[in-house]
């Protein structure tokens, strides 16, 4: 079996942006050697969701190195540049990327790499304790030795368990471009889940209900199609101070916030929600009858059966408030249900050298780090648990890499923003009664 016989000072595994952008970080810094792995033959985010005029929910400047290092030759700016359209970005004076020019702009940044392996997938890490090194064996027979890793390897696409075993074709948000010729086709289609994907999903669909004749209907949980919450003092959350008040609170309280800030990160764009509703009001002056939709909050999906002899799902659904139950038929099913972090199983025979915590998720450091020594394996993402909303959040995916930097340096490289916020989040020292 083939294998590299100096270590690299980390690997990287996956190549989602925040890896991405930990590539173009370390790519100037010579006394760092890092190999980046990727599965996919090139870079891919989200391609399932590249809807028309579909953009990111943060602007420009939240790019995979600017927040850190403004003079990248990785930036945002620079990819215009190069594209000739920095002056046509200019002119259209809005800050928000499109998604589809985000992902061709990660794909110019990681085609400028010469450290990635593509179309390679990790089936095993090890640690050779002698080497005091990782081991990370992949597909191709190949294995490569790090002092350190830092996984990015992206949240996978989350399932409800009322679908567990589910059969039929229904869809997951991530795959659904892909499917949408498909599901148009059929006589109904029905949307779970809440937040901006979904809501692109119904905008898009409802578009052209009335080309295809389809019944469509949404159904959340949520209390309310709640915007997310973009005002700047909230947006100060996203900050390094936050971000040290969130972790050093105790674990239960942490857990608890998990749950009460998903509509920080998590809530639909003011502008979409507005857009939907001036759509379905322009739907129901032009239809000669009632839209065929219905739009169903504070009701969860508790079952549901699939009958391969009509091709139709028939949902189990409770109405929360009320406390009622009813089913719902239909022929399409989309689960616009999120994303949720598992430990790539092929850690498993490192897992001893893994901390986790009460919950048994990885108990991620202040510094991102997840193993027992705090200094060898980091994580990107999967840490709402341990560093609040900023786990997720683009913006704050350079100043993560600046921070990681500076652990796999020993000392730092990029400047790490430690006060930024204009309030103050914890009681003040000494105020104790």
């Amino acid at each position: 079996m083939p294998s590299t016989t100096e270590p690299h000072d980390f690997i990287g595994i996956g190549l989602g942006p925040f890896n991405l952008g930990l590539a173009c970080l370390t790519a100037p810094i010579d006394e760092l050697d890092g190999l980046f792995i990727e599965s996919k033959p090139h870079f891919e985010w989200h391609a399932g969701m590249f809807l028309d005029g579909a953009h990111l929910q943060t602007p420009f400047m939240s790019d995979l190195v600017t927040l850190a290092d403004p003079t990248s030759p990785f930036s945002f700016l620079n990819y215009l540049k190069d594209k000739d359209r920095l002056y046509s970005f200019y002119i259209r004076e809005n800050f928000y990327p499109l998604r589809t020019e985000y992902n061709d702009y990660c794909r110019w940044a990681a085609d400028r790499l010469t450290n990635v392996r593509y179309s390679t997938s990790v089936t095993e890490v090890t640690y050779d304790e002698r080497a005091e090194v990782y081991e990370v064996h992949t597909d191709r027979g190949e294995t490569h030795r790090a002092r350190r890793l830092v996984l990015g390897t992206g949240t996978p696409p989350h399932l409800p368990q009322a679908c567990a075993g589910l059969g039929g074709d229904f869809t997951h948000n991530s795959a659904y471009v892909q499917n949408k010729a498909e599901l148009q086709r059929k006589k109904s289609i029905t949307l779970i889940g809440s937040g901006q994907s979904a809501a692109e999903i119904y905008h898009d669909l409802l578009s052209e209900i009335d080309v295809y004749g389809y019944r469509l209907d949404w159904v959340t949980r949520s209390p309310r199609f709640f915007p997310l919450e973009y005002t700047k003092l909230t947006l100060e959350m996203t900050s390094p101070e936050y971000v040290d008040y969130f972790h050093a609170l105790p674990e239960e309280t942490r857990y608890r916030l998990e749950i009460q800030q998903k509509n920080l990160f998590k809530g639909i764009d003011g502008e979409l929600i507005n857009a939907i509703f001036d759509l379905l009001y322009q739907k129901k002056v032009t239809s000669p009858g009632p839209v065929p939709t219905t739009l169903l909050t504070n009701t969860s999906l508790n079952s549901a059966a699939y009958d391969t002899t009509t091709g139709t799902y028939t949902l189990g659904l409770r109405q929360e408030e009320q406390e009622r139950d009813f089913s719902l038929a239909t022929e399409g099913l989309i689960l616009a249900t999120g994303y949720k972090y598992a430990l790539p199983e092929f850690l498993n025979p490192v897992r001893e050298r893994l901390a986790f915590d009460g919950h048994g998720r990885p108990d991620a450091a202040r510094n991102y780090s997840i193993d027992v020594t705090g200094r060898g394996i980091f994580l990107q993402n999967g840490t709402v648990h341990n560093h609040s909303i900023t786990s997720p959040d683009l913006g704050m995916a350079a100043y993560r890499n600046a921070y990681i930097v500076g652990e796999l340096l020993g000392r730092e490289y990029y400047k790490v923003e430690k006060s930024i916020a204009f309030q103050q989040f914890a009681a003040p020292e000494g105020s104790h009664a």
